[in-house]
């Protein structure tokens, strides 16, 4: 593997049937990234991605799992380097901008760079994707924090550390949204850079289902806010528990007050079960939160000993950023 910046670069592209583009974006990102180690995995493609990819000079490998998560996983667990840079095979990224990505992970310091699509929100091919976009992106702020834009772009740069620390658990297309959440989780330091999105060329179709797999990014978000937010969650549920749990014990309180009698008692004894809930969803959710704090200082130590091959060796390179016209007079 060559070296750029000091560094040992590895391009990973995952890949399911995309022999219409697969060859042009190998070449585009040799060309951009001379040094670089070009890995394509095919997904089981069925349209000859596999022989496209290696006659243009890529190295591919095979996952047979379905999905871009166990690809994805598959491939932060095989290859080794330095940096990281992952992007689509369908063409819609540049290659030429692989390089801005290194240079503001370098120079930040960072351990994962997003390359955000520019437009995204307003035309991702589909109406359906561009509003699926708006929304999981606001979901996502909601859940976790302001520290993403564009949490499904599938164009990044990574350290060592970052990939050697992700646990992947994703198995579809939420993989994107499940790094963020890793990054945000940890605090790790983390960049963006609006970057050109391209549209599929003719012939190239889209995988992405807006709705099947819209289900199963909502799923993730749910089971990771779970995982890293449990005392909300619980607590969300525990407090509607006990909201019910009042409404429908007031009137039997108010009739045993007036009356001294208690005419519904079944009605009185659905509104303890209620509370009993309530309060035990309490409990769940501050033992489950003691566990997340227990389970996330795990995971930073491990991050902390994976060693950051090369990057102290070599020096920072500079962000690369756009001339303005008040710095051209």
């Amino acid at each position: 593997m060559g070296q750029i910046f000091g560094r040992r670069i590895a391009v990973l592209l995952p890949c399911y049937n995309e022999a219409a583009t697969i060859a042009e974006v190998v070449r585009g990102f040799r060309e951009a990234l001379p040094e670089a180690t070009i890995h394509v995995y095919d997904n089981n493609s069925t349209d000859g991605t596999a022989l496209q990819a290696m006659l243009a000079g890529a190295e591919v490998e095979r996952e047979r799992r379905q999905g871009k998560g166990h690809v994805v996983r598959r491939m932060f667990a095989d290859i080794e380097a330095d940096i990281y840079v992952m992007a689509d095979g369908d063409g819609t990224y540049a290659p030429a901008d692989a390089e801005h990505l290194i240079r503001a992970l370098l120079s930040e310091r960072a351990d994962m760079v997003v390359g955000t699509r520019r437009g995204v929100r307003e035309d991702a091919g589909r109406q359906g994707h561009a509003l699926g976009n708006r929304v999981f992106n606001r979901l996502y702020a909601s859940l976790f924090g302001q520290g993403f834009t564009d949490i499904f772009s599938g164009y990044r740069a990574f350290s060592r550390r970052f990939v050697k620390s992700f646990p992947a658990m994703s198995g579809g297309f939420e993989i994107e949204a499940e790094m963020s959440v890793h990054a945000a989780r940890l605090k790790l330091p983390i960049a963006e850079m609006e970057l050109p999105y391209g549209r599929r060329p003719e012939g190239s179709v889209s995988k992405l289902s807006t709705f099947r797999d819209g289900a199963k990014i909502l799923w993730m978000l749910a089971v990771l806010a779970k995982e890293t937010r449990p005392f909300a969650v619980f607590g969300a549920f525990s407090a509607l528990s006990l909201l019910a749990s009042l409404a429908f014990m007031t009137p039997v309180l108010l009739e045993y007050f007036t009356t001294g009698l208690v005419s519904r008692l079944p009605t009185w004894i659905f509104s303890m079960a209620l509370m009993m809930m309530g309060l035990l969803l309490l409990t769940a959710g501050l033992i489950l939160d003691s566990l997340a704090h227990a389970r996330v200082e795990q995971l930073r130590l491990h991050y902390m000993s994976v060693p950051q091959t090369g990057v102290s060796e070599a020096p920072a390179v500079p962000v690369y950023r756009k001339p303005r016209a008040a710095d051209a007079a």
